[in-house]
């Protein structure tokens, strides 16, 4: 299973432009790309350890971003996995009782599948395979306003999530997803992934609801982050060592 890599987390708001205050002001993260997708446009912003945030807002009629902020608001909406091949990561997914969902391959650019929040834990899970881009280049991303960047960028370490067992967790981020796990002094259940800053850290907990609790930074300076959910991004960001290599 080499050569799966945690790309990314993505937050849905209703606008991008409530992105920059937090991600620049507060974290010091930097713009890095963004583009438009079928009922939807994105933001990217990179941290100081290459990791990236991608922010998303609803465009035109209604769809699937619609429906998630009508029923959920602002916050996590998934996590993406780069995979060398969309058909043997979905058929290893569904070898292990997974439904897939939103299974797309009509862009040899860009392959995806998806594992749906009520079987993945509480989250989206999003396979990408990435192919060579052809014809013309996609026009220069304008990100949105930013305040004066902090002093110096964070860094992203991961995202934070509950699962009712370690098995759950197990399945899911080690066998369909290749993480490897170490167990931490806490009890948690940390994921990590060779080719990629990020990892996935688990609370198993029989009775709380699974889903993502908060996204994980580490900095060497003062960072200002209030408890609870941001405004604007209704995320929670905690704040966490710096791991060793």
């Amino acid at each position: 299973m080499s050569g799966i890599r945690f790309d990314h987390i993505a937050i849905a708001v209703p606008s991008l432009t409530a992105a920059p205050a937090f991600l620049v002001g507060v974290l010091g993260g930097a713009p890095a790309f963004g583009a438009s997708g079928r009922g939807f446009r994105f933001g990217q912003w990179r941290f100081a350890n290459r990791a990236r945030i991608e922010v998303l807002e609803p465009a035109g009629a209604q769809s699937f971003l619609h429906r998630f902020l009508a029923a959920h608001g602002a916050g996590i909406h998934h996590v993406t996995f780069k995979v060398p091949s969309l058909v043997e990561a979905c058929a290893r997914a569904e070898r292990h009782g997974y439904t897939i969902v939103g299974y797309d391959d009509s862009h040899p650019s860009w392959k995806e599948a998806f594992l749906h929040p009520k079987q993945a834990l509480g989250i989206v899970v999003q396979f990408a395979e990435e192919g060579p881009r052809g014809g013309d280049a996609p026009p220069p991303w304008v990100p949105p306003p930013s305040p004066s960047a902090a002093t110096s960028p964070v860094s992203v370490i991961g995202l934070r999530l509950r699962a009712h067992t370690r098995d759950r967790a197990d399945t899911q981020w080690s066998d369909v997803l290749g993480g490897e796990r170490v167990s931490a002094a806490d009890g948690t259940l940390v994921y990590r992934w060779p080719r990629s800053p990020l990892r996935i850290t688990v609370d198993p907990d029989p009775v709380a609801a699974e889903g993502p609790i908060a996204i994980e930074f580490a900095a060497d300076r003062e960072v200002a982050v209030p408890p609870g959910r941001q405004p604007g991004l209704g995320v929670a960001f905690e704040r966490v060592p710096l791991p060793r290599d």
